[in-house]
């Protein structure tokens, strides 16, 4: 018996339903994979270490701020970045070393030292540190924040920042 047309209709339907979910499949399945591993694995450890070289120990002036800039690598998940960060660093009487990082603590501005004075001054809000970090004046909440600070041979390395305890009132 030959073939209808209706019979003929309805099997190229049926291919074509057929192929259209073939390749549904198949672009969920070639998404689908790469998503699914994106989001299972682990990103990269971070094997640089959180110490960086801010430069040799005999360069610093004994009492006296002096603001130095590094270069800091970051890893962010699958991404390493190479960022400038800077620091005002003293060498103190006893030859260690303090740190501070160079945002003022009441909203992130950059203070300058003013050698007249003797003290950290930020321009934004008049906050004022002394040479210690402590807060001297000004709506800062807290001292300057500081960098771990380690000394091997000649040079300094600078870890990351902490922030001080708030003094109790």
């Amino acid at each position: 018996m030959p073939m209808q047309v209706d019979d003929l209709k309805a099997n190229r339907r049926g291919f074509m339903t057929g192929v259209m979910y073939g390749l549904l499949a198949a672009i969920g399945f070639a998404t689908g994979i790469p998503a699914f591993l994106y989001m299972s694995a682990r990103p990269k450890e971070d094997k640089q270490s959180q110490w960086v070289d801010a430069g040799e120990l005999s360069n610093l002036p004994v009492g006296s701020p002096r603001e130095i800039s590094f270069r800091r690598n970051r890893t962010d998940g699958w991404m390493i970045r190479s960022e400038k960060d800077v620091a005002w660093v003293i060498k103190n009487d006893d030859a260690s070393v303090t740190a501070f990082s160079p945002w003022c603590t009441h909203l992130g501005c950059a203070y300058r030292w003013d050698s007249v004075r003797s003290q950290f001054n930020c321009p934004c809000h008049g906050s004022a540190f002394s040479k210690t970090g402590e807060v001297i004046s000004g709506p800062a909440p807290r001292p300057l924040d500081r960098y771990d600070v380690k000394l091997e041979g000649k040079r300094v390395w600078l870890g990351m920042t902490q922030k001080p305890e708030r003094p109790l009132l």
